[in-house]
């Protein structure tokens, strides 16, 4: 069966894989499958890609129970892979328990640690050298504010990037989508969203950054393309010089005193 996008969406996947150089010829690349709309789009639009594309690439998907809940049913998953004729699996890891004894810590912070651990040692295991996240541009631009907020710095994730501890390289092939675009998309691969188990779903630091920067648009409505912009490279920038260590700062206020 044939699979298919509309000129503008695969247009702009297809500019996001070309622009950072995501995929060459050769590739083995495993989906990081949650279930959720955004991962499904993108393994639908990976394999439309796959069937058009003048290089040769392979593409899997990988679904993690993190025991959130204990009736987890990969069947829908199933179907909709094979659907698309790209082999599937599943793995657990008890995140659930893991959050549950250590609640001293991020809760959502110790979740993604594991899940890429786990996605990435599938992929290890069955020969696949890229992972592809389903990261879109507004989880780019969420990121970029929140390290701004709660960690003084201005940092997000990248396109493309390479684990050297693993030999991996991790893919976001979504970077030009909007989170409604995504949502809009539904239909085109038919697959109905699996809701996300996760307790905290919609009560995270993240869905409130969402609904920050939503209100900011409301007053100014520039807001989130000027947040956007400003996480691009190559912008001019007037920032302070990075802080001294102690030892730095000795040895100029040591040279200051000797000249005077």
């Amino acid at each position: 069966m044939k699979h298919h996008l509309p000129q503008p969406i695969l247009g702009r996947f297809i500019r996001a894989i070309i622009e950072f150089d995501m995929i060459q010829n050769g590739d083995r690349i495993l989906v990081g499958l949650s279930g959720g709309k955004d991962s499904l789009f993108l393994t639908y639009a990976l394999s439309v890609l796959k069937e058009i594309a003048p290089i040769n690439f392979a593409v899997g998907a990988f679904t993690l129970d993190p025991l959130f809940t204990d009736n987890f049913d990969p069947a829908p998953l199933v179907d909709f892979c094979a659907g698309l004729d790209i082999p599937y699996g599943t793995g657990q890891a008890d995140i659930a328990g893991i959050i549950h004894n250590n609640q001293d810590k991020d809760p959502c912070f110790t979740c993604a640690f594991f899940r890429r651990g786990a996605v990435n040692n599938y992929a290890k295991q069955h020969g696949y050298n890229k992972v592809a996240l389903a990261h879109h541009h507004d989880d780019a631009v969420e990121t970029f504010y929140m390290g701004l907020l709660y960690a003084g710095h201005l940092k997000t994730f990248t396109p493309v990037t390479y684990l050297s501890r693993t030999g991996l390289t991790v893919i976001r092939p979504l970077v030009y989508f909007r989170e409604q675009e995504i949502r809009n998309t539904i239909s085109l691969h038919g697959m109905t969203p699996i809701a996300s188990p996760c307790p905290l779903n919609g009560k995270t630091k993240r869905q409130e950054i969402k609904e920050h920067i939503a209100a900011l648009e409301q007053t100014n409505p520039a807001f989130y393309a000027h947040l956007a912009a400003a996480m691009r490279g190559g912008k001019p920038a007037e920032l302070w010089p990075g802080e001294l260590d102690r030892y730095e700062l000795k040895a100029k206020h040591d040279a200051f005193w000797q000249k005077n």
